[in-house]
């Protein structure tokens, strides 16, 4: 394996965040070359001293570029000489924005720039990171199973995340058909990311969590969500890279089962006890709000095998408790 991969370099986008940091691992642990973009330069000791505390200790196969979704400066040496684009970097926001464009352009156009880059740089296979946020969000899911071939209608929804990552995954599926010049392009779709996190910049997902223990979180949120490990989302994110099936794919990032913020409580209570004194009395969820989707295709497809949603949720915990 290591042999084959020893002379591919592949680039990750947005190296601080919390998938990213673990597609950089996992592609230094099998033996790959990585370059990563940042918005700062002044954060590459950060992304290094991350990697230590997962175990790496040699650099040598680690390259950064100071590179920002807004502009076109340094993309193209960015994706020089890189065989494969793992996209990953999108603007997340805290709260939502007056104005929906603030996040729909920038996630948009930062796509489509790194797409272009990439094309001209003879790249083989971009990696896109959209998310479910593309897949759920219109039809009614009573009764529903969300798959891949769902999407969001953009027009149906007031959440400037929601449109962002509908937009922006439609333009790349666009691109790559009328001017992607035989390149080629995945699409991987995660839920809620959890499992443990590395450093500060960890997924709104770890968030909630931290608010629940905290007992910031004093309702339950009125729908089930699907949970997913971001170990598991960075090794779907590798398998989609190189797989001969993945080509021209999208693939639904999750567990088996969705839970919601009360059978999350109710298991940190059973299972981590120790750390559940703060988590407020949620009310359990009517079991009509449930949701359901299906990771079929990704396992069936590209072997891919997530570690279950408690497994996510504690090793979070675990982390975050830390």
């Amino acid at each position: 394996m290591e042999s084959l991969t020893k002379q591919q370099t592949v680039l990750v986008t947005g190296g601080t965040g919390f998938v990213g940091i673990y597609c950089i691992l996992q592609l230094l642990q099998q033996g790959y070359k990585v370059k990563t973009t940042l918005r700062s330069l002044n954060r590459k000791d950060e992304v290094t001293g991350l990697l230590k505390q997962a175990g790496i200790s040699s650099f040598e196969s680690l390259s950064f570029v100071e590179a920002d979704l807004t502009n076109d400066q340094n993309w193209d040496q960015a994706v020089d000489g890189c065989t494969y684009v793992l996209h990953i970097a999108s603007p997340f926001p805290a709260g939502e924005p007056e104005d929906a464009n603030e996040l729909i352009v920038p996630a948009r156009d930062g796509a489509l720039r790194v797409l272009k880059a990439a094309r001209d740089a003879g790249v083989k296979r971009v990696v896109l990171t959209s998310s479910f946020a593309a897949i759920g969000y219109s039809k009614n899911p009573k009764g529903h199973v969300f798959t891949e071939l769902d999407w969001t209608d953009p027009e149906l929804t007031a959440m400037a995340y929601i449109k962002s990552k509908t937009i922006a995954e439609k333009a790349a599926w666009d691109f790559i058909s009328s001017e992607g010049a035989g390149m080629e392009l995945t699409v991987i779709n995660p839920v809620g990311i959890f499992g443990p996190a590395l450093g500060k910049d960890y997924s709104t997902s770890i968030g909630m969590v931290k608010a629940l223990l905290n007992g910031d979180m004093k309702e339950t949120l009125p729908f089930t969500f699907g949970i997913v490990d971001v170990r598991d989302v960075a090794d779907i994110h590798i398998l989609a890279m190189t797989h001969p099936a993945a080509k021209g794919e999208r693939f639904l990032a999750t567990a088996t089962g969705t839970m919601s913020l009360y059978d999350i409580a109710q298991l940190i209570r059973k299972e981590r006890p120790e750390h559940s004194a703060n988590i407020a009395d949620l009310k359990p969820l009517d079991p009509s709000l449930n949701i359901a989707m299906s990771n079929d295709k990704a396992k069936k497809l590209l072997g891919w095998n997530p570690r279950s949603k408690e497994e996510a949720i504690l090793s979070c915990v675990d982390s975050v408790a830390e």
